[in-house]
């Protein structure tokens, strides 16, 4: 089964986009088709999506899901116009939200990342992950909430920058080795901060399927390499007691929730 499924907000989509995602993932055997359409803050441009909207619906036979955050109750009725099933975020939640609360809400476009977002710990987080990938860097290691450590291509850098991006986290990676596991021991750029470790692995089909992608036909991506690299590496975070978590197996988002929850970091936003 298709679904077209429309995120439409009056600012970035960055909500809807995020609940949208999450109810989604409930749901197996759908093949989903998502267009995310930010800054629908007027008639004129929600007659644009009405159009965009109905002609999603003659193509698939059945009418797109739509997933929006519009404040504004006029463009919000005039997208309703369309054939689409709607599920209004805000609308959903904030009558009985402003209930308990006894007061009204404001009605304000873009309030939802000014009040939980922190503009400069999400930059300054982003770039200190950026700046310590991959080992590049390790005398900022004392600054760092969470140093990710595991073989090439397990994972370490996309967990970094989602931590860095929704949670304001500063995480840096260090890639283990050939010369690091045949000694047996953590690399000396790591030991003094033993206790902000935390080790990746990965399933050796993944890790072989995922090197040949960058580097086929190579020791790097044979099956005898990456066999020997996970199976090192498992027995190095044993002997470390290095907390870990196997990335074949998990979302980046749920790989991120995973290692906050074990080290007890608090988000900074």
């Amino acid at each position: 089964m298709k679904r077209t499924v429309f995120f439409i907000s009056d600012g970035t989509g960055i909500t809807a986009e995020a609940i949208g995602h999450s109810l989604l993932s409930q749901f197996d055997g759908i093949e989903l088709k998502m267009i995310t359409k930010p800054y629908i803050n007027s008639i004129e441009k929600a007659q644009l999506i009405v159009e965009q909207i109905n002609q999603a619906a003659e193509l698939d036979g059945v009418r797109p899901l739509v997933f929006e955050t519009i404040v504004n109750q006029e463009v919000s009725q005039s997208l309703k116009k369309s054939n689409g099933f709607f599920l209004n975020i805000f609308s959903t939640f904030l009558s009985s939200l402003a209930t308990e609360l006894n007061t009204k809400a404001t009605g304000s476009v873009g309030k939802t990342h000014s009040i939980s977002n922190n503009y400069v710990d999400r930059i300054d987080a982003i770039n200190f992950a950026l700046d310590n990938d991959d080992g590049s860097r390790t005398r900022f290691y004392d600054r760092a909430d969470i140093i990710l450590v595991g073989v090439s291509r397990s994972g370490k850098t996309p967990s970094c920058l989602y931590m860095a991006m929704q949670y304001g986290i500063r995480a840096a990676n260090y890639p283990i080795t050939d010369e690091d596991l045949e000694e047996g021991k953590l690399p000396a750029p790591l030991r003094d901060y033993k206790h902000k470790l935390f080790g990746l692995t990965i399933d050796v089909d993944r890790l072989v399927s995922i090197r040949n992608e960058r580097r086929s036909n190579s020791k790097y991506a044979s099956y005898a390499q990456c066999q020997f690299e996970t199976k090192e590496v498992e027995a190095l975070f044993r002997r470390e007691n290095i907390p870990s978590v196997n990335s074949t197996y998990y979302s980046v988002e749920e790989i991120a929730a995973r290692i906050l929850a074990s080290q007890n970091i608090t988000r900074r936003f």
